[in-house]
């Protein structure tokens, strides 16, 4: 049972993962990540 469980949580999150790509949601997030390392470094 656990390890029917483990596979489905990987193809969920793979799932997900692959849904963000196709609407456009990599950039946005690409954006924010690059906007809080510059922050954490004094940069920005």
């Amino acid at each position: 049972m656990i390890g029917k469980l483990k596979y489905i949580v990987l193809l969920l999150g793979v799932s997900f993962i692959v849904i963000g790509i196709t609407i456009g949601q990599y950039h946005t997030v690409m954006q924010k990540a690059v906007r809080i390392c510059l922050q954490c470094i004094g940069i920005g």
